[in-house]
């Protein structure tokens, strides 16, 4: 400014500015030589109090007085600092503008004070009339100094003032991103705090710089220069208002519009224009669905219908998938039990797989429908999700909405085929699979195994585990002993493919026979004599003699004669003693019947 300053008394000294309108430089009375010297002159600036004469200063305040009248008489008004007044341009320069103000000098704007257009140019003109701010009366010049930004900015003060003191809304542009908030121009600066910009707090304030909103003035102070508005406030006044509407005019059932406003795991907030409703994740879709994000974006427009809501309490809940027909009413028509149909895996668990028949009709493929031979399997070594696939309707529960599927079922069953190509009796080869405990199993044909028990391996077992007698992979000759289709079991034997020794034994051996053996070995409860080759009968003690069994040791040659043998069993029994005709004839009894019911059930497996 003390530039300015300088600048503008030169320029008054060059131009020979008048201070006073209409007057001219000769007004007054020239300045009283003092020794030779002029007092107001360059060389020597001296207190005109102490140095002007009595008569110099009451000419001079005559003159004044004078020229004072002159300005009162042209109708021209003093002016203060600190007014806004009105004044007209009379002169546009590089650096300033002229105005002229009413006053004895004339005012001074810079140029810095208009924003100029994208060439440069400030859009002011010679008769403009302006509205401007004495900043300034510098007499010591010959000039006022004024301000059209103060001006603008007492001005805008007022009308925020006047706003403030009405409604308190008032239009802004954000203009910047600050501390806290946002800086909004409303003629001046003023502040927008981030929880006052939206209802919910947002943080992407950036989005909004450059934009125009109203807003509500709730702090206003003139001294400390502070405005602070808010944003929030009309959008909640906006919003209980159309809530209030839209409370009144809507009914169970409406069919309404509104915008996703979130969403969660379980359903999204919709706004339906002053009220948010609940759309649940069971109410967006008859089908499956796993997370409402794979069904709305945020900003999604949708039509939802009002499935209930509470006025007192504002709640309104929504639906989607209420407007179309339920699908499952037309289930039992449209899939039947028995029925072939296609449809799309969309879902696997560890126990199956779930088939979409259509929208919002689902149905269970349980692992164990899933293959006729594949056993141990997870769901997904047989299908995966997208994979369309034929399966038949097992089953129809409406009540619980369950439908039972079947893979297997839209296939020939191999069971069937293996029992009517496999007979009981039918002899066979086949390649070990595995080795267990309880047996090996033997490949019969692609995806059926047949389980030869351990007990099916020898008539007579010298072995512990069937690992001792067989590795994956052998090649063993086996008879078919039965095909369970129901249960899908199929049964071999090896033993079956010879003869029953202990059949042979009941024919050779019956009851009181006699025949030597050899002590195999020696228990508290008796001895046990090999019979045939691995076959042994024991002798209770309670059949010797006295029950000595002192009198004998492990590899002694004895007599002994049959009681009783049991081919079902494989079991033998023996006795030193002399048997009575009626214990023969039991015990021949006994055989012969177990011998009978063997026979018959050989007869009736090979018919099977």
């Amino acid at each position: 400014m003390g530039d300015f300053f300088s600048e503008i008394a030169a320029t008054a000294a060059r131009s020979h500015v008048q201070p006073f309108p209409g007057s001219s430089p000769n007004q007054f009375s020239e300045p009283e030589q003092i020794d030779g010297r002029n007092a107001g002159g360059p060389e020597e600036m001296t207190n005109m109090t102490t140095m002007a004469t009595p008569e110099v200063y009451q000419k001079n305040l005559e003159q004044f007085e004078a020229a004072l009248k002159a300005q009162e008489d042209a109708g021209i008004q003093p002016v203060q600092e600190g007014e806004i007044v009105n004044g007209t341009v009379i002169e546009v320069q590089p650096r300033r503008v002229i105005v002229d103000v009413g006053y004895k000098a004339e005012g001074v704007l810079p140029v810095t004070e208009f924003t100029p257009d994208k060439e440069g140019n400030i859009n002011v003109h010679e008769g403009d009339t302006l509205e401007v701010y004495v900043d300034r009366i510098a007499d010591e010049f010959g000039i006022v100094l004024l301000s059209k930004e103060k001006a603008d900015r007492l001005r805008k003060w007022d009308e925020i003032e006047a706003v403030a003191r009405e409604s308190g809304v008032i239009r802004g542009t954000v203009a910047a991103k600050v501390k806290g908030g946002l800086s909004v121009d409303i003629g001046v600066r003023a502040f927008l705090p981030g929880s006052q910009v939206e209802i919910r707090p947002t943080r992407a304030l950036e989005d909004y710089i450059g934009e125009e909103y109203e807003f509500k003035i709730i702090k206003l102070n003139r001294f400390r220069n502070n405005i602070v508005l808010s944003r929030r406030a009309l959008l909640e006044e906006e919003r209980a208002k159309l809530r209030e509407e839209l409370l009144e005019r809507i009914n169970v059932g409406d069919v309404v519009k509104g915008i996703v406003k979130n969403i969660t795991d379980y359903g999204a907030f919709i706004d339906l224009g002053g009220i948010d409703g609940l759309l649940h994740i069971t109410d967006m879709s008859w089908g499956r669905l796993n997370h409402p994000s794979d069904m709305l974006e945020i900003g999604d427009e949708v039509e939802v219908m009002i499935l209930s809501f509470d006025r007192e309490r504002e709640r309104v809940s929504l639906g989607i998938k209420q407007k179309t027909p339920d699908p499952w009413t037309q289930v039992e028509e449209k899939y039947p039990e028995g029925s072939i149909v296609e449809g799309k895996v969309v879902s696997i668990a560890d126990y199956g797989a779930f088939v979409e028949l259509e929208e919002g009709v689902e149905g269970l493929v349980h692992v164990s429908e899933m293959s006729w031979t594949e056993r141990n399997i997870h769901p997904s070594d047989i299908t995966k999700v997208g994979d369309t696939v034929k399966v038949r309707v097992q089953s129809v529960d409406m009540e619980n909405r369950r439908i039972g599927l079947s893979i297997r079922e839209t296939m020939p069953n191999p069971w069937v085929e293996a029992a009517e190509n496999f007979p009981p009796g039918t002899v066979l080869e086949g390649e070990v699979r595995s080795v267990t405990d309880f047996g090996i199993f033997v490949g019969v044909t692609e995806g059926i195994d047949g389980l030869i028990h351990i007990s099916d391996i020898a008539w007579v077992k010298d072995f512990n585990h069937p690992s001792e007698k067989f590795n994956v992979g052998d090649t063993v000759r086996a008879v078919v002993t039965q095909v369970d289709v129901d249960n899908e079991r199929f049964s071999l034997s090896i033993k079956s493919l010879e003869e029953n020794p202990w059949e042979k034994i009941a024919e050779e051996l019956p009851p009181g026979a006699e025949f030597t053996g050899k002590i195999v070995s020696k228990t508290e409860f008796g001895l046990f004599i090999e019979v045939r080759p691995g076959i042994e009968g024991l002798l209770h003690r309670s059949e010797i003699p006295g029950e000595d069994l002192d009198a004998f040791n492990e590899g002694d040659e004895v007599t002994v004669r049959m009681l009783r043998v049991s081919p079902q069993d494989q079991k033998i029994s023996l006795t030193m003693r002399n048997l009575s005709a009626d214990e023969i004839e039991r015990a021949g009894v006994t055989v012969q019947s177990e011998l009978e019911r063997q026979l018959k059930e050989k007869v009736l497996n090979q018919d099977l």
